[in-house]
């Protein structure tokens, strides 16, 4: 059985410092939470070019966020990113489907890839030791 959720990209201005960025992360999140909504996902893709210009931006930061609700809360999202300057495209689009998985941090990959270079430096580490053996 699929279920249905929201996904809503927004795009901000590309001149706003990166904290002020995370601030509207947790803004918009609180606003949904608020609302009555369950995030499901919170990702900032990064500042890309847009495909046209808007606003006079020929760049933007995406920002991609899914949501679980029951449509009541859409409105209320997207009437405070219409008020808010720094948003300058929002999108929200209904999904059928396996509900998403939160992507991991940075942090989580770096330790995953730590721990694979580990791994494989102890198995070459026993195969030497398995040939030096198997020389003797």
């Amino acid at each position: 059985m699929t279920e249905s959720y929201y996904e809503t990209m927004y795009i901000l201005r590309p001149d706003i410092p990166e904290e002020e960025v995370e601030s509207h992360l947790t803004k918009y999140s609180d606003i949904l939470v608020e609302a009555g909504a369950k995030i499901l996902d919170n990702q900032m893709r990064g500042k890309r070019r847009l495909a046209y210009q808007i606003d006079k931006h020929k760049e933007g930061i995406y920002v991609q966020l899914s949501h679980n609700g029951d449509g009541q809360h859409v409105g209320i999202l997207e009437k405070s990113m219409r008020l808010s300057e720094d948003v300058i495209r929002y999108l929200t689009v209904k999904q059928n489907g396996p509900l998403p998985t939160p992507k991991s941090s940075k942090d989580e990959s770096e330790n995953q890839e730590e721990q694979e270079k580990n791994t494989k430096s102890e198995k070459i580490e026993q195969e030497k030791k398995t040939e030096s053996a198997e020389d003797k």
